[in-house]
C-alpha cells in the first residue's frame, strides 16, 4: 500500500487553528495533547532599512503535526479526508500519497511534507 502524507503550505496558512480544534474533536484529546499545533514564528524585523516606506516583519503560523497524528485513519478508511484537511479554512493542507505531494512540493516553496511513521491506512 502507498505512504501517505500531508503536504502543508506555510505560505497561506492563516493561524485560524481549525485544524487543532478538528483534531482534538475527532479525537478527542485531553488538554495539552494535540495531533497537530500551530505554533507562531515572529514577528520579528526583516527589514529595518531606513530608506524602505515602513517597517517589514515576518510572522509565520506553523502547522506542525505531532508524534499522535495517525493522519485520521478511521476516516480515511471511510474515504474522507483527515480532519484537519478538511477543516483548513486556508485550504493550505493536501492529504495523498507521499508520490502526488512530492510532485507538489517540487513546484511550490514554503511547503512541507509531514509523513508519519509506522502507519498502516
Amino acid at each position: 500500500m502507498a505512504d501517505y502524507g500531508l503536504l502543508i503550505d506555510y505560505e497561506y496558512c492563516s493561524g485560524c487553528q481549525s485544524c487543532e480544534v478538528a483534531c482534538k474533536e475527532e479525537h478527542d484529546f485531553p488538554v495539552g495533547k494535540w495531533g497537530i499545533r500551530v505554533f507562531d514564528e515572529g514577528p520579528w524585523l526583516k527589514n529595518d532599512d531606513p530608506d524602505e516606506v515602513g517597517p517589514d516583519f515576518n510572522w509565520n503560523k506553523i502547522a506542525i503535526p505531532t508524534d499522535l497524528c495517525d493522519l485520521c485513519a478511521e476516516r480515511v478508511a471511510a474515504h474522507r479526508e483527515p480532519s484537519c484537511v478538511h477543516h483548513c479554512l486556508a485550504a493550505c493542507m493536501k492529504f495523498g500519497t507521499v508520490e502526488e505531494l512530492a510532485a507538489d512540493l517540487k513546484c511550490k516553496p514554503k511547503q512541507v511534507l509531514w509523513v508519519p511513521t509506522n502507519l498502516e491506512l
